[in-house]
């Protein structure tokens, strides 16, 4: 965990790696869950005996699942307990390389891209690379943006 003790110290990580979560286990209860929130029970993701003859021999998680673990794996690696408060302003490019699979364990490396200020406070923009255990590629590459107000 990087804790940043002001907004002048998050400014100085620029370009820096800030670190790697640990391991989240995506397994079926959590598909299944993700599933219910959102509606989308596609196949792919649900029905387990069709995913077996699917292009992936079992079900995979949603990319928007893989895309909801930014916020724990943002906050596991760093922090700025100084801020009023965080604020999720957005994303910026996202991209689904790699399916992850049943059963996989995934994990996110963040690198501080830009801090910028903005009124109240600073917006930081952090690339999230979220990586399957074992992976060649990447699963999810994206931009996060957040907020940080004093």
């Amino acid at each position: 965990m990087t804790d940043f003790t002001d907004f002048d110290a998050l400014r100085a990580a620029v370009g820096t790696e800030l670190g790697t979560s640990d391991w989240i286990t995506i397994d079926q209860e959590r598909i299944d869950r993700f599933a219910d929130a959102t509606g989308d029970h596609q196949w792919i993701h649900v029905d387990a005996e069709r995913a077996a003859e699917g292009p992936y021999g079992k079900t995979i998680a949603h990319g928007f699942l893989t895309l909801s673990l930014l916020a724990s794996i943002t906050q596991e690696v760093m922090s700025v307990p100084n801020a009023r408060m965080a604020i999720n302003y957005g994303l910026g490019k996202v991209r689904f390389i790699s399916p992850v699979t049943v059963g996989s364990r995934v994990r996110g490396t963040v690198t501080l891209d830009t801090v910028t200020d903005v009124s109240g406070g600073v917006q930081a923009e952090r690339t999230v690379t979220i990586t399957a255990e074992g992976a060649d590629k990447p699963a999810c590459v994206a931009v996060s943006l957040v907020r940080y107000l004093d």
